[in-house]
């Protein structure tokens, strides 16, 4: 067995048991207890439209022991068609299993329809990129080695992150806005990444952009579409059978990142339905969807992701 698998499997047996203890003690979509939530803008998010918690996108801060932690940092965009967000197992949870090995987890709670639409999501996501190279001395992060991570819908805004960025404002009055909102790497989970009719996710795309949106904004968030020389490396996974949102998206931004020159990494299991998160939750197949996080330890250690950096 490669020392990967043998990873996974020692994973697979602690992050389930880890799921199911999380799951009796708070709601589905409660946060995590007693881990720091940071407001991105206590002053007010760009187009709020209130001051009530559904206006207030937060990180919800999971760091590793500091005797583990490698300096690398994910923020994590879990999904729920825009609509709602799966914060337990594809967020917190995910977040705790990435402070197994010392990276860093950041769960973003962003803003969603029927109360927002493009840009607000988009916005969220780059600040909170912001404020965690920003305050990297604070979590002892590498400013160098900051990634995004989206499962469904949230795959969709990560991959809206690695696609469409900037280098911040140099002379912004907000030091978070001076820092880059470009990920330096992607991991993107059963991800929505179209907004075409072909085989895009209709839920997302009506609750991001409306029941009638302009055609170039529609071609401008198919992030297929959108990927460049400058895309960060990404990791992508899949299942075949997967009914929700069909895995040509993953399959089309994967060969997206290839025409581009992106180095990338895809795996496509058979089976295996939609909203998996770390593939544990079904005992049928587990032992075999349980490996996708294995494969992902495997993809950030070969990329240098997880080197610890000197104090």
């Amino acid at each position: 067995m490669r020392r990967g698998e043998l990873f996974c499997a020692a994973l697979l047996g602690l992050v389930a048991t880890m799921s199911t203890t999380a799951d009796r003690a708070r709601g589905a979509d409660d946060v995590a207890a007693g881990k720091p939530v940071i407001v991105l803008w206590p002053e007010g998010a760009p187009g709020a439209h209130g001051s009530a918690d559904k206006d207030k996108p937060t990180l919800t801060v999971h760091l590793p022991a500091p005797a583990t932690a490698s300096g690398c940092a994910v923020v994590i965009c879990p999904g729920g068609g825009y609509q709602h967000l799966a914060m337990s197992y594809e967020g917190h949870d995910v977040a705790e299993w990435f402070n197994t090995f010392g990276v860093a987890g950041f769960v973003l709670k962003y803003r969603l329809a029927p109360d927002y639409h493009h840009p607000s999501p988009l916005q969220d996501v780059q600040r909170a990129i912001r404020l965690v190279r920003e305050r990297a001395p604070e979590w002892h992060v590498d400013p160098h080695r900051v990634g995004v991570m989206g499962f469904s819908a949230g795959g969709h805004l990560a991959s809206t992150a690695a696609t469409h960025f900037d280098a911040g404002k140099l002379d912004a009055s907000d030091p978070i806005d001076r820092q880059s909102c470009r990920p330096d790497f992607a991991i993107l989970a059963y991800a929505v990444i179209t907004m075409s009719d072909k085989f895009g996710h209709s839920g997302s795309k009506k609750n991001l952009l409306g029941p009638n949106p302009d055609k170039q904004l529609v071609e401008n968030l198919s992030n297929e579409t959108q990927v460049t020389a400058q895309t960060p490396p990404t990791f992508l996974f899949h299942t075949a059978e997967d009914s929700a949102v069909p895995v040509e998206n993953s399959v089309e931004f994967f060969l997206a990142l290839r025409r581009a020159g992106v180095p990338a990494e895809m795996h496509i299991y058979e089976k295996g339905r939609h909203g998996l998160g770390l593939g544990t939750k079904d005992p049928k197949i587990a032992w075999a969807l349980g490996t996708w996080p294995g494969r992902l330890h495997d993809w950030m250690q070969l990329r240098g992701l997880l080197a610890a950096r000197p104090r």
